[in-house]
């Protein structure tokens, strides 16, 4: 426990260490923030509207607790249409025996309507990857999947740019006896041409009864995004800050990274 602990801190300080230095050396190749071509596909764990362009890849990798990474890679296969697969699992770092995912995890985002001065952006879509460890004797991820989705995101310039979504979600995870549909919102907010912050809120009504994880609380999450050149994004979450899950003290710290590039 402690050196897995002191190996989590090392990782939290190489990274940190990392931004500074990258911030010493941005150019303006392109931004997470106003200067962006790149849509958000996520705010954290959750959907936005945006999709990557037609014929561009997007590889994601977020690296979680008990040493787990996930990966995603995204494909732009029509102009509105795209498609992901993902793996991953736990102790992928260090000692201890790799406890792998069962399946990989599939998605699909079709964007309906298109944003106009008035109308947000909709999209539809289904993604089958859940967020953590996934727990065998419950047959669902720990936060789970979104299921089946709908998603309206909207955009305002203010003081850079101000993004709205909020969606609601149907997940297949339902050993734990919990069938509800769930909804959620989000924002982001640039700081700047290289900076975004994140909020999100996952109401948790699919998960807050029989052998649910939750307690009823529904999972807030925070984070923040940094552009260090064209496509390429650096990001760290802090997870559940209000204790949905009884395991959470602090917050579930993660990192993640994104890499946008046409094919």
């Amino acid at each position: 426990m402690i050196q897995r602990t002191l190996h989590c801190r090392n990782l939290c300080i190489a990274f940190v260490c990392s931004l500074f230095l990258t911030i010493g050396c941005l150019h303006a190749q392109g931004s997470a923030g106003s200067g962006s071509t790149i849509e958000p596909r996520y705010l954290i764990d959750l959907p936005t509207a945006g999709i990557i362009p037609h014929g561009n890849i997007a590889l994601d990798m977020e690296f979680y607790q008990e040493d787990g990474i996930l990966s995603t890679l995204s494909i732009g296969a029509f102009n509105r249409l795209v498609f992901g697969i993902s793996f991953g699992g736990s102790h992928i770092i260090g000692t201890e025996k790799p406890l792998w995912n069962s399946t990989p995890g599939f998605a699909a985002r079709l964007r309906v309507i298109e944003e106009t001065i008035v109308l947000p952006a909709i999209a539809l879509g289904f993604d089958s990857q859940g967020k953590g460890a996934y727990i065998d004797q419950l047959s669902r991820y720990t936060v789970k999947s979104l299921g089946f989705y709908a998603v309206a995101s909207k955009n305002y310039k203010v003081m850079g740019f101000l993004s709205l979504h909020g969606g609601i979600n149907y997940s297949l995870e339902r050993a734990d006896g919990n069938e509800s549909p769930n909804f959620f919102v989000g924002a982001e907010k640039t700081l700047g041409p290289f900076i975004s912050c994140f909020g999100e809120y996952n109401l948790g009504s699919n998960d807050n009864n029989g052998d649910a994880l939750g307690r009823g609380r529904g999972y807030a999450n925070l984070g923040f995004r940094i552009s260090v050149g064209k496509g390429f994004s650096l990001g760290m979450n802090l997870k559940d800050i209000i204790q949905n899950q009884q395991e959470i003290s602090i917050g579930n710290r993660t990192l993640m990274l994104e890499y946008v590039q046409a094919m």
